[in-house]
């Protein structure tokens, strides 16, 4: 095994040993985010019924022949909602931890783990108000539901390379954080959330089918809306995974020494 891979996964190994460590930064980051608020963490579900009703009550008219829309965009929402919030945070990740980088022997994986385990728990709370908007609108949970679950599980398991490869980005290339966040906005609209395709060719066409953010909403949103797992989209999601994680340890071990002295 090359030298680079084993630091690579030593560091993973010695962030997941300390699981208590990041577990409880992630939970007390929560708890601090919303600590004088009536309310608590609970606005995290009210943000997110907001946001979600808000786009079913403009966009559902104009999507009226479609079945099941409300649903659509809920499953939409809650999906590029986390995405969103993985890469958008994660380019600043390094440089927000820069005091603790440089001052505990800390392996980087804890941080990559700490943001992680934070956007899980908000995403659980985003969860709820989904399922709450699927059993109003008529969405009659079905075995087919069932197939949502390894989705969720791929992009979980997603999650701590990516968060590891666009925190290297912005530690290493600044100017990125603007252009992730820009293009993240404009991705938004650019990805089949809210709007649908009714396989017509034009520009819809290429950003339906050229858009990796597609494939990761239809296998969480595919099951639930139709009964049928998508295999071709998971197959793909599965690939850009595995991409993910190979470029995160290849990054992981080369620069994680380095990076003291970028930031």
């Amino acid at each position: 095994m090359p030298k680079m891979l084993e630091g690579a996964l030593a560091d993973i190994g010695r962030a997941l040993r300390m699981r208590r460590v990041w577990l409880a930064l992630a939970s007390e980051d929560i708890s601090d985010q919303h600590r004088r608020t009536a309310l608590g963490p609970l606005w995290l579900l009210i943000n997110y019924l907001a946001f979600a009703g808000t786009f079913i009550f403009v966009f559902e008219r104009g999507a009226s022949t479609m079945q099941g829309y409300a649903a659509y965009v809920a499953v939409g929402l809650l999906i590029w909602f986390y995405m969103a919030e993985i890469i958008g945070q994660s380019v600043l990740l390094f440089v927000r931890e820069e005091g603790f980088i440089k001052g505990t022997t800390l392996p980087l994986s804890v941080y990559v783990m700490r943001l992680a385990m934070q956007s899980v728990i908000r995403i659980g709370y985003a969860m709820l108000g989904c399922l709450a908007i699927l059993l109003l609108s008529g969405t009659a949970p079905s075995p087919a539901w069932l197939w949502s679950l390894p989705a969720l599980l791929l992009i979980l398991a997603a999650t701590p390379a990516v968060i590891t490869v666009f925190a290297f980005l912005g530690a290493y290339v600044p100017d990125s954080q603007f252009v992730v966040a820009n293009l993240m906005r404009v991705g938004m609209f650019l990805t089949p959330v809210f709007w649908t395709y009714s396989g017509d060719g034009g520009v819809r066409a290429i950003f339906y089918h050229w858009n990796p953010f597609t494939y990761c909403l239809e296998i969480v949103r595919g099951p639930i809306l139709t009964g049928a797992f998508p295999g071709f989209a998971f197959m793909l999601c599965a690939a850009i995974v595995a991409g993910f994680w190979a470029l995160a340890l290849v990054l992981l071990g080369r620069l994680r020494s380095r990076l003291v002295f970028v930031l």
